[in-house]
Parts: C-alpha cells; sequence; structure tokens
C-alpha cells in the first residue's frame, strides 16, 4: 500500500512540473513549448520571417519617386538656361542641324520603352519566359541608344563643332551626356531586373521583389524616354 502511495504521489509531482510549462505557453510573456497559436515554440508566431514580410515595396516606390523629382529638377534647370540663352539671340549662339544619330537615338528609346512595357506586363502576369525575352531586348536597345549617342558626338566632332565660341553645342553635350549618364543607370537597373527574372520562381518574397523592381525601374526608364523627346524638340525645333 505504501509502494502504490508513493507511486501516485510520484506521478502527481510529475504532472505539476509538467504544467507550467504548458501554460506558460499560453500566457502573454510565454515561450515554451505550448501548441497555443498565441504562444511560442512550435506555434507559427515563432517561424522566421519570410521576405515578403522583411520587404516594403512602398519604400522602394517613394526612394523611385524622389528619385525622379531630382532629375527632373536637373533637367528642368538646364532647359530653363538654353531657353533663356536661345531667346536672348547671342552671337555665340550658332545652331546647327541634329545628326540623323539623334534620330536614330530617338527611335530606340521608344522602342525601348514598349519593350519595357511588354516585359513588365510579362513580370506581373507570371509569365517568366516572356520577361526575360523583352527585358533581354530592352537592355540591348538601351545600349544601342547610348552607342548612337556617343557616334553622334564623334559626327559633330567631324564637323569641326566644338563648346568653344557656340554656346548651343555646349548645350548640346550638357545635356545630352547628363541624359546618357541617368541611362547607364537604367540599364544598370535593368540588369538587376534580369537576374531577378531569368529563372522561374515560386518564392513568394522573391516575386514580390521582382514585381516591384519591375514597377519602379519602369517608372524611371519610361521617365527618361519622355526626358529624351523633351530634349530632341528643344534641341531641334527651339533654336
Amino acid at each position: 500500500m505504501e509502494i502504490g502511495t508513493a507511486e501516485i504521489v510520484d506521478e502527481i509531482d510529475g504532472i505539476r512540473r509538467a504544467r507550467p510549462g504548458r501554460l506558460s505557453g499560453s500566457g502573454p510573456a510565454g515561450n515554451g513549448g505550448g501548441r497555443n497559436p498565441g504562444g511560442g515554440g512550435d506555434g507559427p508566431d515563432d517561424d522566421p520571417p519570410t521576405d515578403a514580410t522583411r520587404f516594403v515595396p512602398e519604400k522602394s516606390r517613394v526612394l523611385t519617386a524622389f528619385l525622379l523629382l531630382v532629375v527632373l529638377m536637373t533637367f528642368g534647370g538646364l532647359s530653363a538656361a538654353y531657353i533663356v540663352i536661345a531667346t536672348n539671340n547671342a552671337v555665340e549662339w550658332r545652331p546647327f542641324s541634329l545628326p540623323i544619330q539623334v534620330w536614330v537615338s530617338t527611335a530606340l528609346i521608344l522602342l525601348s520603352s514598349i519593350t519595357f512595357h511588354l516585359g513588365k506586363t510579362s513580370v506581373m502576369r507570371d509569365d517568366q519566359p516572356r520577361a526575360k525575352k523583352w527585358f533581354i531586348v530592352t537592355t540591348a536597345l538601351g545600349a544601342a541608344f547610348i552607342s548612337s549617342q556617343i557616334l553622334a558626338w564623334f559626327e559633330l566632332v567631324s564637323r569641326g563643332l566644338y563648346v568653344k565660341g557656340n554656346s548651343y553645342i555646349g548645350f548640346f553635350y550638357i545635356l545630352t551626356a547628363v541624359h546618357a549618364v541617368h541611362v547607364v543607370g537604367g540599364i544598370i537597373a535593368l540588369g538587376s531586373i534580369l537576374l531577378r527574372v531569368w529563372y522561374p520562381t515560386a518564392n513568394a518574397g522573391a516575386d514580390l521583389k521582382r514585381r516591384t523592381l519591375a514597377q519602379v525601374v519602369g517608372w524611371y526608364w519610361h521617365f527618361m524616354a519622355g526626358i529624351w523627346l523633351a530634349l530632341f524638340v528643344l534641341l531641334g525645333f527651339w533654336k
């Protein structure tokens, strides 16, 4: 009888020792091994945060919007200076016809804007092969645009058109060079999209990142195409 009583007492003590651990999982400060969803241990709240929860798309959108504002102010200031000098009828203002390479550049950047839109649409539709194809085409068109700009500068140098003694050619070099630098930045951003869409993925965080990246880089790329159109009209028809 004593032996049986001792066994029962031991069992009760074991239950009492185990119970606080389980109940602590349901308490506000508990981090034990309870199965209560609000507690710790094996509950879902103890899972490490995924990429989708760590990544905040709004931050990328806000930063891109701020960048576009800075770019707009930069080209706005340069364009305003160009217009002021062009309307003063200064002696050193000697405009010339734009080389054919500038027209080619215009066609290339407009076409690249279309292909980027097709790539972004493919990303939003989870069509990885088509997205990859269109972003490769867009990157190639961007590189061709830069090449045509370099050829345009070489053409002007071969004509003997230098910055000295001609304010118009000075503005042409400055405006097109600053724009080309920004396009190179866009090409680098395109490369980051290509890395993300090169292979298909089923990861929700990775998918969210490449969708957001396609959106914000699209803003930048289309914006640079619009800036170029404004420069093209300014340099070609406001002389």
